[in-house]
């Protein structure tokens, strides 16, 4: 197979979450745990850093790992869900892997990868892995793709875990409460290893406290002991609380034996999206009219990101939007500004809602727009009706936001 057939082999012969929901998740570690041996172990090949959370993991990861890279690391990235090619979930230095090392290792390993039924998630975690041990990585920022106590990722031993924040999301697998989430997020908390928390939240720091304690694991609460005057190139307001747990965790890490210095720290938070590629995080796409993405797409993220869009000046304010069918549209929608012109489409995937329900559904909290067949034609609608002093902002879903860029 070639490299378009390999990875559309991975899409659909064997489950992937992010394009089907509940039905891809899988309970228990054993299946990741039998291709690291079939790999011969190789995330114990080089040293890591576990970012879990809800909102700002993505975020975080990619300044670490800018941050390592501007101190002199070779460093590995692990994160997801990719935006435009698989290979983004898996970077060395800010470069996405060669289609070769993907082709090669579903070659070499195919008949294992069948045998033992692994999901997308599952094998995508043993390609990373597998990559970095080969390249020898000095360090490698690995990012839970969803909870953290069951998550394939969580085979490892890290330098440092770092939570970011826990609300509700996933509630379908981890649970209908925040202190139910924080411990699924809290899973990733190991014996002796450090834990960041970048906020603190009453309502569920004291899992983190029971837990750390368990473990031994010292607690850092970053928004506590950290006054950070340090200013990064990714755009947002939400973006000061994920700074304060990267340069928290560097500092953790010095202790450890790396050298990253205070410049070095300046560097690579001015300088993430440069050293890594990172897309959609309050990403401009054009000036006149301004038109806006982000892949924030939960009750706390959107918080966020509709405070930095009530900043913005504008004439009419338009808005792409489309979400995910297991949304919960309700805690979601009235965050939503009623001033802005709608254009309600369907991210091409099949856990896409249909615009028409989506409409439907925002009618109830005043939000009003016409439905478009695709996201592209939603977007183009957009921008024809748009003057030069409007605002375009394009979200909801992280799905929606890679089929524009």
């Amino acid at each position: 197979m070639n490299y378009t057939e390999t990875v559309d082999w991975m899409f659909s012969q064997l489950p992937m979450y992010q394009r089907q929901g509940k039905t891809a998740f899988k309970k228990d570690l054993s299946n990741t745990l039998a291709l690291s041996k079939h790999l011969n172990f190789p995330e114990k090949k080089f040293k890591s850093v576990h970012v879990a959370g809800t909102n700002g993991k993505g975020s975080t990861s990619h300044m670490l790992a800018s941050v390592l890279q501007e101190a002199g690391y070779k460093v590995g990235l692990y994160t997801s869900p990719h935006l435009k090619d698989f290979r983004e979930r898996i970077k060395i230095n800010g470069n996405v892997i060669l289609e070769s090392d993907v082709v090669n290792f579903i070659s070499d390993n195919k008949a294992f990868l069948e045998k033992n039924k692994l999901s997308f998630f599952e094998m995508t975690v043993g390609l990373a892995f597998d990559c970095f041990a080969k390249q020898q990585v000095d360090i490698a920022i690995v990012e839970v793709g969803l909870g953290g106590r069951l998550d394939s990722t969580n085979i490892i031993t890290p330098e440092v875990s770092v939570i970011t924040n826990i609300g509700l999301d996933h509630t379908q697998f981890l649970g209908e409460t925040l202190p139910e989430i924080a411990f699924e997020k809290a899973g990733i908390i190991k014996q002796n290893v450090p834990i960041v928390v970048s906020e603190f939240q009453n309502e569920v720091i004291s899992v983190f406290k029971d837990i750390a304690e368990e473990k031994k694991a010292k607690l850092n609460i970053a928004s506590k002991n950290i006054e950070s005057s340090f200013k990064t190139d990714l755009l947002g307001l939400y973006q000061h609380k994920n700074v304060k747990a990267a340069v928290l965790t560097i500092e953790l890490l010095n202790e450890k034996g790396f050298n990253v210095s205070k410049e070095n720290l300046k560097n690579g938070l001015l300088n993430v999206v440069k050293n890594t590629q990172l897309l959609g995080r309050w990403q401009i796409l054009q000036q006149s009219p301004k038109v806006i993405c982000d892949t924030g797409h939960n009750k706390e993220g959107l918080l966020y990101i509709m405070q930095q869009l009530n900043e913005e000046s504008y004439n009419n304010l338009h808005i792409v939007l489309g979400v995910v069918n297991d949304k919960d549209l309700g805690s979601v929608l009235p965050l939503f500004p009623k001033n802005g012109t709608y254009y309600f489409c369907k991210p091409n995937i099949p856990r896409g809602l249909d615009a028409t329900i989506l409409q439907k559904e925002s009618l109830k909290f005043k939000l009003i727009g016409d439905c478009y067949n695709s996201v592209n034609e939603a977007f183009e609608s957009a921008k024809k009706n748009s003057l030069e002093n409007d605002l375009i902002f394009i979200g909801g879903s992280t799905f929606v936001v890679a089929e524009v860029i």
